[in-house]
């Protein structure tokens, strides 16, 4: 069973990753986002006000520039060249200076140099120079977005990572919607599925289960009664009741890696206003299910779902695009957007989501994650869809 990306994987990124820095005519590179950085090395590690980054020199040598208090992790977990540390931030010497003296001697000055930001950042405290303050460079050149979408396309490893935590986040949805009850409180419900789905995973999967992001998940985020017409409510302790229209949500990290499972379910009963809502969604959805096919663009499928909600009279009552990109993050680009023209390809992994938002009644949405396959698509998430599988 594949739970981890393989080393050779991450040799062939760095690969990928220099033919693009090539393309953009740049002899090295600095980079600080923290998933891009996992991307591309295995590291996975918890942004501070401590600066980490990557940098590429002019011989395509790979380095990681950290905090001495990361050092030993990364020696042990990254695919990485150089690994160089610093003692501490804000220090008796700036980390930047640290980071400028390495620069300096990798010979990135007078070079081409790409850049995904121009600084370190963080809320927790950081300040510091950006990059252009520390060496003299014969150009900057911005990468930002690119090694977002080298993860657009997703490898044979990663789908059977998704695939993985499909599975997971199905036990746990199984779990809420098993113990979700009149009178009791989403966060007892929560708990207990989430903890239960969490501890048959690591006992299932074994001591290589690394999550690297959230264990087994099934929640309700607030999307409870009345509060569920917010697309993203907020946690807060309701007690549940009879009638009541649930918006859920469940999942699992596997190496970094995640899905997404939405359903709309009702407390023991629903009413003729709920059922019409709940078949719009659901017709939505398939409206969305069918439009996708590789070689069309992401707005192609974004505009049939708009024109169904047009023409049954609902677009008031929507909030949000049909649905985006899933991988190392819980969003990711593209989007089923009608301003995001991006061409659907095989290897795609993607979100299906659209929602009815009533205010006083609730909202409605499923999210199914699905893959782009040379044909259409194949379902990745299989919890049951109708509404009569749907009442607790």
């Amino acid at each position: 069973m594949l739970l981890a990306i393989p080393k050779n994987e991450f040799q062939q990124r760095q690969e990928r990753f220099i033919e693009s820095l090539n393309e953009n005519k740049c002899e090295s590179a600095v980079l600080f986002a923290v998933t891009d950085i996992f991307y591309l090395t295995g590291f996975h590690f918890h942004p501070t006000e401590r600066p980490i980054g990557l940098f590429v020199d002019p011989q395509h040598k790979f380095h990681l520039f950290l905090p001495e208090l990361e050092r030993e992790h990364a020696e042990e977990y990254s695919v990485i060249d150089f690994v160089h540390s610093y003692k501490e931030y804000p220090g008796t010497t700036h980390p930047m200076e640290s980071l400028k003296e390495l620069l300096l001697e990798y010979q990135f000055e007078n070079k081409t140099v790409g850049y995904d930001s121009i600084g370190y950042g963080s809320s927790m405290g950081y300040r510091g120079p950006s990059i252009d303050q520390l060496i003299n460079v014969k150009a900057f050149v911005s990468l930002k977005g690119m090694i977002e979408e080298m993860r657009f396309v997703k490898s044979d490893n990663e789908i059977e990572l998704i695939k993985e935590s499909c599975r997971w986040g199905n036990l746990a949805h199984r779990l809420l919607q098993k113990y979700t009850k009149a009178g009791l409180s989403e966060i007892e419900i929560t708990s207990k599925a989430s903890m239960e789905a969490t501890m048959a995973m690591i006992e299932t999967l074994g001591q290589d289960y690394k999550p690297h992001g959230s264990t087994a998940f099934a929640i309700f985020r607030g999307q409870i009664g009345p509060e569920s017409a917010f697309p993203h409510a907020v946690t807060q302790n309701i007690i549940l009741s009879k009638g009541d229209t649930l918006v859920t949500g469940a999942a699992a990290s596997v190496f970094g890696y995640t899905s997404e499972l939405e359903r709309v379910m009702f407390v023991e009963k629903y009413t003729k206003e709920q059922e019409r809502y709940f078949n719009h969604m659901y017709e939505a959805q398939e409206v969305a299910f069918s439009a996708i096919k590789p070689g069309i663009p992401y707005s192609a499928v974004e505009e049939e779902v708009q024109k169904y909600f047009k023409e049954n009279g609902l677009t008031e009552l929507t909030r949000h695009h049909t649905g985006h990109n899933i991988g190392l993050l819980g969003h990711e680009a593209p989007f089923f957007d009608l301003g995001d023209h991006t061409e659907i390809k095989p290897g795609m992994v993607v979100t299906v989501e659209p929602g009815i938002y009533v205010q006083g009644l609730g909202g409605f949405r499923h999210s199914d994650t699905v893959l782009v396959t040379e044909n259409g698509i194949e379902m990745l998430t299989y919890y049951p869809r109708d509404l009569a599988s749907l009442i607790c």
